[in-house]
């Protein structure tokens, strides 16, 4: 049985609305929940909401788990060109492997979330991170709704690429 696709585009293939659509509303949800933090709170501070996840406002310049933070500001542009160069290529791999649903999902919410992340580095100089999660008072990095879809995007690849050896 064939694979239901999305409206298919003029040139054969799958259409990215669907995909840009989808990676338009995390970038909406993760700007919307920024600026909320920014408005709101000042940095450092932090609001307890359970006994294990604060609401936070830090600034990272760097990436992941902070890497590179120390850096003196070549890291910002650096991680701008990296988040482009990747948006151009993950538009690509839709436009060829639209159909293939997880695997577009996953690109889909890792384009939204680094495009997100962009968005800070070019309006602010760092991203806003503000979910604090913590296990007494050993504390996760703090984070926000772009790392969590660049995160739920990587688990679904994973996903998508045992599922695909699986089935071979």
């Amino acid at each position: 049985m064939a694979k239901r696709t999305f409206s298919a585009s003029s040139s054969g293939g799958t259409s990215l609305l669907p995909w840009l659509g989808l990676a338009v509303i995390v970038i909406l949800a993760d700007q919307f929940t920024k600026t909320l933090i920014l408005g709101y709170f000042q940095l450092g501070d932090s609001r307890h909401v359970t006994d294990f996840f604060n609401i936070v406002r830090a600034h990272n310049t760097g990436a992941a788990f902070s890497f590179l933070a120390g850096a003196s500001g070549w890291q910002r542009w650096f991680f701008v060109g990296l988040g482009a160069v990747a948006t151009i290529f993950i538009v690509w791999m839709l436009k060829k492997h639209g159909q293939q649903r997880m695997f577009a999902w996953a690109l889909s919410l890792i384009m939204g979330g680094a495009l997100g992340n962009v968005i800070d580095r070019l309006m602010h100089g760092y991203v806003v991170d503000f979910l604090d999660f913590h296990w007494g008072a050993r504390h996760f990095p703090a984070f926000n709704v772009a790392d969590s879809a660049i995160t739920l995007g990587a688990v679904l690849l994973i996903l998508d690429e045992l599922l695909r050896v699986r089935r071979s």
